[in-house]
């Protein structure tokens, strides 16, 4: 097996923004090491003063050094055959593919992360950064910090690593249905290896363990590995690999009410790295009142927390075609609704109108209806058209009385977005809502 051992400078952390200062290239094969290679790289860009402190590269070092494209053929001939190897690879192999791809080379080589080989063939240390790594290995680095000095000690490395009998495991790691090679570089793979083949949400968390994402599955298993595919180089992307450090989940009976709890923990724990649903909701509600004259009234106002609206919209313009059917349905006077701003010329009977009004209120609250959405072990309950909750039920359980229900099922906080995938799934499966009077 031939190795490229591979080590890079750069401006910053993201390839689409950052150029490489300095790349070194330690070619091996089997256990030995067959050549080197390094060179300073013109970034064309200013590099920032706390990368110069900690490499050493200055401007004027790399101010008459080659540009990326004109060594970018002798570096892809060096990797293009070889396996690349480096210390959290992720990060040198999206720097190196890019820059190569700007270039006009596809580098397509496998790719093998001596921090996540390390840990299976040497367990136990404290922490595997190539400082810390090294020490415990007894391997002393020259040039810390540079590319030729972290290039042939994470070679050295990976002599260890291959005289320490590691390359059964680094042909498994290699192994194309390997999921585990993709995996952001502070995630501990039975984690992943834990997560199960069920519908349910999982949460990415920092490595303070607060959660930054929140995401739903079908396959727990399969949908957390998606996030780590591909080779996206966006400052974002990059960004939230790396603050990933640990993934806890809840499975659920069914993708919809898996959809429905994700619901609920964003708008819980508004996690720094979602960005759909965590918006602000404006409701809408339609209200009554008595006025001076003795009048029911019916208002369209904005929907406040403790507020008790006879219905409830998302937006503005269903509040108010709403309100212009009740007003044709039963004979309500459009001014007396706030619908029309003219002088109203005569007053209706109030005895007659308030009971129309009465009529108008019952009819809309009768559309709140109470409802189970059985499917399979998974039971939702609406109550007086609201989400209350949801649980796992055994099939086999009779659930007509509705202070039982409840009391089998976890309650709970509705949003907009769980109402109308409610009423969604209602329309499409009508065969799985039961009906409670």
């Amino acid at each position: 097996m031939r190795f490229a051992v591979v080590d890079i400078e750069t401006t910053g952390g993201f390839p689409q923004q950052h150029g490489i200062t300095e790349i070194a290239i330690v070619l091996m094969d089997g256990n030995e090491i067959e050549g080197q290679y390094s060179t300073l790289v013109n970034p064309h860009q200013p590099i920032p003063p706390f990368i110069v402190n900690m490499t050493g590269i200055s401007d004027a070092m790399v101010s008459k050094a080659p540009s990326f494209h004109l060594v970018a053929d002798k570096i892809y001939q060096l990797l293009h055959d070889r396996v690349f190897v480096a210390h959290n690879v992720n990060f040198d192999f999206s720097f190196v593919k890019y820059h190569l791809q700007e270039a006009g080379y596809q580098l397509q080589t496998p790719k093998l992360c001596t921090i996540r080989t390390s840990r299976k063939v040497f367990p136990g240390f404290k922490k595997y950064g190539l400082g810390h790594l090294t020490r415990e290995l007894g391997i002393h680095i020259e040039n810390r910090h540079r590319a030729g000095g972290d290039a042939l000690a994470t070679a050295q490395v990976l002599q260890l690593i291959l005289a320490k009998d590691g390359l059964h495991v680094i042909k498994d790691m290699l192994k194309k249905e390997n999921r585990f090679q993709i995996l952001p570089p502070n995630l501990n793979e039975q984690q992943v290896k834990d997560l199960p083949a069920q519908p349910g949400v999982y949460y990415f968390k920092d490595a303070k363990g607060k959660v930054i994402y929140v995401g739903k599955a079908k396959l727990l298993n399969k949908r957390v590995v998606s996030h780590f595919t591909g080779l996206d180089t966006s400052k974002k992307r990059q960004e939230f690999l790396r603050n990933i450090h640990s993934i806890d989940f809840a499975t659920c009976p069914t993708e919809f009410s898996a959809c429905l709890l994700e619901s609920v923990e964003i708008k819980r724990l508004w996690p720094a790295y979602n960005k759909s649903q965590k918006r602000y909701e404006q409701l809408w509600g339609i209200y009554h009142f008595e006025d001076s004259r003795g009048y029911l009234r019916l208002a369209i106002d904005k929907k406040q927390k403790y507020s008790q609206p006879v219905a409830v919209f998302p937006m503005l313009a269903d509040a108010h075609r709403m309100l212009w059917k009740i007003v044709r349905d039963f004979s309500l006077d459009p001014v007396l609704c706030f619908l029309d701003k003219s002088l109203l010329l005569q007053y209706p009977d109030p005895e007659t109108y308030n009971l129309n009004v009465e009529a108008a209120i019952h009819w809309v609250q009768s559309k709140n209806e109470t409802f189970l959405i059985r499917d399979k072990y998974s039971c939702i309950l609406v109550e007086e058209g609201r989400f209350f909750g949801m649980g796992s039920i055994e099939p086999k359980e009779h659930l007509s009385e509705l202070r039982r229900v409840k009391s089998l099922l976890t309650p709970y906080p509705e949003n907009e977005i769980i109402r109308s995938m409610i009423r969604n799934f209602v329309e499409r499966n009508p065969t799985k809502v039961i009906r409670i009077a």
